[in-house]
C-alpha cells in the first residue's frame, strides 16, 4: 500500500491527500460552528437522525443511478426543513428527530430490499473515504465554511437569543421559526457533507467534539464560536497528519484526537470556566 511505504513529505505531494487536507481545513471552519448550534439547541439526536436520512438518500441514489452523495445532501436538507415545524420546544425537536430516524432507516432498508441494490455498497459510503474527496465535496464544504460563520456574524444577536432562550428570542422579535429552519437545514447538510471525511458514524469528530471543548473555554457565544473553529483546525490537521504518518484510518484518528483534546480541556480549573448559556447576553451586539 502506497501510504505504508511513502514518507509523510511524499504523501503530502499527492493530489488526493492535498484535497483531503483542504477538505478538512474547510470543514474546520464551518462544521464546529454547526456543533455549537447542536449543543445550543440541545438536539444531540440530530446526528443519528441525519445519518439514517443520509443512508436513505444514498439508497435512492444507488437505485436511480444519481450521485449517492448528492442525494444524501438533498435528503438531509429536506429532512432538516421538514422537522422544523415540529420543533416548538427542545423536547418536541428531539421527538421529531426520533421519528425521523425510525422512518428514514425503515424506508432505506425497504428501498434496498425491494430494489435489489447491493446494501453493502450503501453502508460502505457511511464509513467515509477521505482520499476520494472530489470537487463537489469541496464545494459543499466551502459553502458551509462561508455560510455558517457568515450567518452567525450577520444574525449574531438573533442566533445568541435563540440558543440562549427560545421564548425570550420570540418575545424580542426574533423570527424564531425561520431561523430554526435555516439552522436545522445547515446542521443536516453539514452532517451529510462530512460523510466522505469521517463517515456518518464518526461525524462528531468534526462537529460536536470541537463545540464541547469550546463551550468549556468560551465565555460568550462569539468566543465559543471562535474557540470551536480554532479547535477544529488543530484537531483536523493534527489528526490527519497523524493518520498519514501511522498509516491508520483518518476517521477514527480524528475522533480520538478530538476526544483527547476535550478531555484535556475539561482539566482546566473550574474557576476560569463559566456556563456557556449564562453569558449569552455578552454575545449580543451593543446598542451603540
Amino acid at each position: 500500500m502506497i501510504l505504508a511505504t511513502a514518507g509523510l513529505g511524499e504523501l503530502l505531494q499527492l493530489v488526493p491527500v492535498q484535497r483531503a487536507g483542504f477538505a478538512l481545513l474547510l470543514a474546520a471552519v464551518g462544521l464546529p460552528v454547526i456543533g455549537v448550534v447542536v449543543v445550543g439547541l440541545d438536539i444531540m439526536p440530530v446526528r443519528f437522525a441525519m445519518m439514517h436520512v443520509a443512508l436513505l438518500g444514498i439508497a435512492v441514489g444507488l437505485l436511480t443511478g444519481l450521485d449517492p452523495m448528492l442525494c444524501a445532501l438533498v435528503a438531509c436538507a429536506l429532512a432538516g426543513a421538514g422537522v422544523a415545524p415540529l420543533a416548538r420546544t427542545p423536547d418536541g425537536l428531539s421527538g421529531a428527530m426520533g421519528l425521523l430516524m425510525s422512518l428514514a432507516i425503515a424506508a432505506a432498508l425497504l428501498v434496498l430490499a425491494v430494489s435489489g441494490v447491493n446494501a453493502s455498497g450503501a453502508f460502505a459510503l457511511l464509513w467515509g473515504s477521505i482520499l476520494s474527496v472530489g470537487t463537489a465535496d469541496l464545494v459543499v464544504l466551502g459553502a458551509l465554511a462561508v455560510l455558517v460563520p457568515g450567518l452567525f456574524w450577520w444574525r449574531r444577536r438573533d442566533v445568541a437569543l435563540l440558543l440562549y432562550d427560545r421564548e425570550l428570542a420570540q418575545c424580542s422579535g426574533v423570527p424564531v421559526g425561520a431561523l430554526t429552519v435555516v439552522l436545522l437545514v445547515l446542521v443536516a447538510v453539514a452532517v451529510a457533507g462530512a460523510i466522505k471525511l469521517t463517515g456518518a458514524l464518526l461525524v462528531d469528530a468534526l462537529t460536536l467534539l470541537p463545540a464541547l471543548a469550546a463551550r468549556r473555554l468560551g465565555t460568550s457565544l462569539r468566543s465559543i464560536t471562535l474557540w470551536a473553529v480554532g479547535i477544529g483546525v488543530v484537531v483536523n490537521l493534527t489528526g490527519f497528519l497523524l493518520a498519514l504518518r501511522l498509516d491508520w484510518p483518518p476517521g477514527p484518528v480524528l475522533v480520538l484526537t478530538a476526544g483527547a483534546l476535550v478531555l484535556v480541556v475539561h482539566l482546566v480549573p473550574e474557576r476560569s470556566i463559566s456556563s456557556w448559556r449564562a453569558p449569552a447576553s455578552d454575545s449580543l451586539p451593543s446598542s451603540h
